[in-house]
């Protein structure tokens, strides 16, 4: 299963620590992680290993939308800052769309991500 983590500014340390609270789950062999740069990195540097593609403002969102659309992303971990605008914003929402057509679970805050989590775990 791949999924996706992409962070906003604000946000990034939570989902850092998120995944550290979960990292028995997310290094299961069965789990690879793929993220936009900045995230990626951060991750990396938490000890997971992650593939990463370019920063979400330079095409990072769009190519994950891609991966999505191709069936190779199976979840979306976006924490985003809803209290912070963003110029790359039609990415962002061309990410969300992808992951309604093409019905992808998409969480964009920690209480969701969780549930999402907790029932991956119980497959594992």
């Amino acid at each position: 299963m791949e999924i996706a983590i992409i962070a906003h500014d604000g946000k990034k340390a939570d989902l850092i620590d998120f995944l550290l609270r979960n990292s028995e789950v997310l290094h299961h062999e069965s789990i690879q992680l793929i993220g936009t740069g900045t995230t990626g990195g951060k991750a990396e540097a938490a000890g997971f290993k992650t593939q990463r593609m370019l920063s979400g403002p330079l095409g990072g969102d769009a190519q994950i939308a891609g991966r999505v659309a191709e069936g190779i992303t199976n979840m979306v971990f976006f924490f985003k800052d809803p209290l912070s605008s963003h110029p790359h914003e039609a990415d962002i929402n061309m990410l969300i769309r992808v992951c309604d057509v093409h019905n992808v679970p998409l969480a964009t805050n920690e209480a969701t991500a969780q549930l999402l989590l907790d029932a991956i775990a119980l497959r594992l």
